[in-house]
């Protein structure tokens, strides 16, 4: 599998562990290429960012609507065996689901962040909701996950994805680079793959939210942490896409501050 992998390394050998980015639905790895890779790095990290496959500019394009959620955990451990030492993960909204699945697999990590990330539990709760709460943005979603991406106005998309503050020429910068995403991993983020049980095992991890986040509202954001044993940590007007939010850097300091707090990595 020809795997797109962006990276940044740092100007001087570090003996951080590698940071491994994995990007949430109908996105690629240039999400994370915006700010938080290169700034990362500067910072004394190895930081690099894979594109899942069918996404980006890695292989399996036309297959993309069948991959399943553990294809995409076979992705990331593909990349993280040909790295120097097992990556702290870094997994966005879908990425965060992918590095669930992936630590309940087995697979090594020095550490795990899930940003926005679906809920051991799924989209089920989630979607009810939006579906309550925001019928016509349900509704709007809906048609993006099962039918096409085309079918979301700019102003719905930067309503699920983003805050009020953010100006509506980035997010047509960001909309125009999205694609849409396996119908199957859907599916699996409904009820077909779900976490069964918190992984046995002493990977750290940090659970972080943002305020204005629709989707993956604080509340359920509180409940990730507290199904992993930790404590969820949320950040003010912010939406779903924090890592090309307007406070974007607020987030990468508090995986830095976290990592030298909690697994001694700097």
């Amino acid at each position: 599998m020809n795997l797109e992998l962006i990276r940044y390394l740092p100007k001087r050998p570090s003996s951080h562990p590698p940071l491994l980015f994995v990007h949430g639905a109908f996105s690629g790895a240039w999400c994370w290429e915006e700010f938080f890779l290169p700034y990362l790095a500067t910072q004394g990290y190895a930081a690099y960012a894979v594109s899942l496959r069918g996404h980006g500019h890695s292989g399996d394009k036309e297959q993309l609507p069948f991959a399943s959620l553990a294809d995409y955990v076979a992705d990331v451990a593909s990349v993280s065996s040909q790295l120097e030492q097992p990556p702290i993960l870094v997994g966005h909204s879908m990425g965060g689901m992918v590095v669930q699945k992936y630590l309940e697999a087995g697979h090594l990590a020095s550490a795990a962040v899930l940003m926005a990330s679906v809920p051991p539990t799924g989209l089920w709760l989630s979607s009810c909701y939006l579906a309550w709460t925001q019928p016509w943005l349900f509704w709007q979603l809906s048609l993006v996950q099962y039918v096409s991406l085309q079918f979301a106005t700019p102003a719905a998309l930067k309503q699920v994805l983003f805050s009020k503050q953010v100006p509506d020429e980035t997010v047509e910068k960001y909309v125009a680079l999205m694609q849409n995403e396996s119908y199957r991993v859907i599916m699996d983020m409904l009820w077909l793959d779900l976490p069964s049980r918190r992984p046995q095992s002493s990977v750290p991890m940090l659970v972080l939210g943002a305020t204005e986040d629709v989707f993956f509202p604080p509340p359920l954001v509180t409940r990730t942490a507290q199904f992993y044993g930790t404590q969820a940590r949320l950040f003010p007007q912010m939406g779903h896409a924090m890592m090309l939010e307007m406070g974007w850097q607020q987030v990468a300091d508090g995986i830095l501050a976290w990592l030298e707090e909690e697994c001694q990595t700097v």
